[in-house]
């Protein structure tokens, strides 16, 4: 699946579950299976549908929650067996169940896709080359960040606000039930050195040596001394899903990437192999996580200084 979206790196919040998001891609994966099967054209099916091709697309990349009605006459019109038919309505049900986000009106539609995605995965790599994650920011660094985002002239209260639903987003790695995800981050050693004032460089860097401390958080830093590697394209991050049941399948792991136009989102094997090789090839060059913890705690104390 490639999906592009408006930009904002800005929006978080709090994390409770997984939300709707998950039901809504394997659904909309399921009907555009059948409806590549029959074989119908997207131009073919939106036809018999009565559709437009933006509705059509919504619904089988996961963008938007399905009617049960609507699922039904899809399936009439692919052709699908009743038990099949059944089957994805009851998705759709389920893919209607609002998600924690909700509750948050000014959160962009592609963005809520993500969180959707990052509450429900069961691993998270993640590689950033300029900033400190937002799963791990402290609030000052966090609220710089907002205020220094691509959204100018944001009032105090939409940056506090902000501030706030980032830190609640991090409790998906204090979570009992679902457990909570395996964070794995590589870091470039620009992200300890490049930042704002002292205090929240000093407070950042205090923050980052805390999460490392948790069994489900690994932090490791890329060296400059590593020298060229395979991730100078830029920041992203692996997302990994557990299966939920014997008789429903994992969601494919998933590419996040951000841009200052979009978002990007891959699912191709080739996409995934391509991704994760890159991935291992930054734990081949990266300090270990002794090694990383030192790094971090020189650089916290020449922030200090």
């Amino acid at each position: 699946m490639r999906l592009r979206h408006g930009p904002e790196r800005g929006y978080a919040v709090s994390a409770d579950s997984g939300g709707s998001t998950v039901p809504r891609r394997q659904l909309g994966r399921k009907l555009r299976e059948l409806r590549e099967a029959v074989p119908l054209t997207v131009a073919q099916a939106i036809t018999a549908l009565e559709w437009s091709k933006p509705r059509l697309w919504r619904y089988e990349t996961g963008q938007v929650p399905i009617h049960p009605n609507d699922v039904d006459t899809m399936c009439r019109v692919y052709g699908a067996d009743p038990s099949v038919t059944e089957a994805l309505k009851e998705l759709a049900r389920q893919s209607k169940a609002k998600g924690w986000w909700h509750a948050y009106s000014d959160i962009p539609e592609w963005f809520q896709l993500f969180l959707g995605m990052e509450s429900a995965a069961s691993r998270l790599r993640q590689y950033e080359a300029e900033v400190i994650p937002g799963l791990l920011q402290s609030p000052g660094y966090a609220r710089a960040m907002i205020s220094r985002g691509p959204i100018k002239g944001l009032p105090p209260e939409s940056v506090e606000r902000r501030t706030e639903m980032r830190m609640q987003r991090q409790q998906i790695l204090t979570r009992k039930d679902p457990k909570a995800p395996q964070l794995d981050v590589v870091l470039s050693e620009s992200a300890l050195v490049r930042g704002f004032t002292p205090k929240i460089m000093t407070d950042q860097l205090a923050c980052l040596l805390a999460f490392a401390e948790r069994p489900n958080v690994s932090i490791r830093v890329l060296p400059f001394s590593a020298g060229p590697h395979t991730a100078y394209q830029g920041a992203f991050v692996i997302l990994d899903f557990p299966r939920e049941s014997t008789a429903r399948d994992p969601e494919p792991t998933t590419i996040y990437q951000e841009s200052p136009t979009g978002s990007l989102y891959l699912d191709k094997p080739s996409e995934v192999e391509t991704y994760s090789s890159i991935w291992d090839d930054l734990s081949t060059v990266a300090f270990d996580q002794p090694a990383s913890r030192a790094l971090i705690e020189e650089k916290a104390k020449e922030w200090s200084r």
